[in-house]
């Protein structure tokens, strides 16, 4: 096959035309990658209950029409000038945080969240302020710098980095966002050391990786807690000790019944449910004196979260994550390696394969059923099988 550099590619993408509708599966166009961009070619997406957020049009950030898309893999296709930490033919993940390594917050230990880009990101653009998807020649926004339910996309040079070429990539493209971030809150945002006390609210694929993150520190407690107590089971092969069902506290305060049951609390709590009301049940369920809550569930737009000052003035500690903290350029690849050492799991997430873009839409319908313990809200992957160039 002839080469598609510096050419413009007809292929199949889901378009995201407005907010609760189903995606619409067409041919678009996708232009050539400009200076510091990388066109991938993406075999392998996953979806994410953020992508159903912003589809539901209660994300305040959602833009329409848009190629949604964050959890993907592919195959570099071919690369604008000045880019050098890719080349075409390499494997690559997309990442949804970029890491530039210029920024004051890049060289801030402290944090992952690059700004070089953030605003152009918000924007629905490419860095430049443009687009690179277009359908009968109207632009087609993108979707926090991947867009990966398209079988090709455009990415800034920052936010791709390169992984080992024997990876599956049908399975390391989950570590794009909800692994990550669940296993990054334990060992990153707050370091819990051996032996420490954990629970977990919400027991999806990111409280799950929460659960094999402190399983693989060595904490000696490890409470699973939801209300569908379907998915206790599987809690337990990530590594949950015991599961609890809120409704098991009747007419008592849960973070009480829990504080009680559980020797005065947990030295770390995370809520992975985006609830506020179960957000200040994680606060209050942390031990007085030394406990830490994180929070990694993202809140509905406008939501406040609230609790007693007391709570805090007697030693317990509120903080959040994203991406579990880690910086993505440096971390992905690493994160891959301790999937191919079988240090964490992946392959374990995936409860659904489609082999088509066509299956969108009812990948987001197994998404959102839970009705099955196979399906557990956890990720499922889409095969871009077909991919072609008219």
């Amino acid at each position: 096959m002839p080469s598609t550099a510096g050419q413009i590619i007809k292929c199949k993408a889901a378009i995201a035309w407005e907010p609760n509708k189903p995606l619409s599966i067409e041919e678009i166009e996708v232009h050539p990658p400009k200076a510091h961009e990388v066109r991938i070619k993406i075999t392998h997406t996953a979806v994410c209950h953020t992508d159903a957020y912003t589809l539901s049009g209660k994300d305040p950030e959602g833009l329409f029409p848009s190629i949604l898309g964050h959890e993907g893999a592919g195959i570099v296709e071919s690369v604008g000038e000045g880019v050098i930490n890719v080349a075409p033919g390499d494997h690559v993940i997309p990442a949804y945080v970029p890491q530039c390594k210029e920024c004051d917050f890049c060289k801030n230990p402290k944090t992952n969240l690059c700004q070089k880009i953030r605003i152009s990101q918000g924007n629905g653009t490419l860095p430049d302020g443009t687009v690179r998807f277009f359908k009968d020649g109207k632009a087609i926004s993108h979707f926090m710098g991947c867009s990966t339910f398209s079988q090709y996309t455009v990415v800034a040079d920052i936010s791709v980095c390169k992984v080992d070429p024997n990876a599956p990539l049908k399975s390391v493209c989950l570590l794009g966002c909800g692994i990550s971030t669940g296993y990054g809150a334990v060992v990153n945002t707050c370091k819990v050391p051996k032996d420490s006390t954990v629970a977990v609210w919400g027991l999806g694929a990111v409280g799950l990786s929460v659960i094999m993150g402190a399983k693989i520190v060595g904490a000696k407690k490890i409470v699973g807690i939801d209300t569908n107590e379907k998915k206790f089971e599987i809690a337990k092969q990530f590594g949950a000790t015991e599961c609890v069902n809120p409704k098991e506290a009747g007419d008592k305060p849960f973070q009480a019944y829990l504080v009680e049951k559980f020797n005065g609390g947990f030295d770390y709590t995370f809520e992975c449910i985006g609830n506020v009301n179960t957000m200040r049940q994680a606060l209050e369920a942390a031990h007085k004196g030394w406990g830490e809550s994180c929070i990694i569930g993202v809140a509905g737009a406008g939501q406040e979260i609230s609790t007693r000052p007391f709570q805090l003035v007697t030693g317990r500690t509120w903080k959040g994550t994203a991406f579990g903290g880690w910086k993505s350029m440096d971390s992905i690849p690493k994160l891959v390696e301790e999937y191919m050492t079988k240090k964490i799991k992946v392959d374990e997430f995936i409860t659904h394969n489609f082999n088509k873009i066509e299956d969108l839409n009812e990948a987001f319908d197994v998404l959102h059923s839970g009705e099955r313990v196979k399906q557990l809200f956890l990720r499922m992957f889409i095969f871009f099988e077909r991919l072609y160039i008219p």
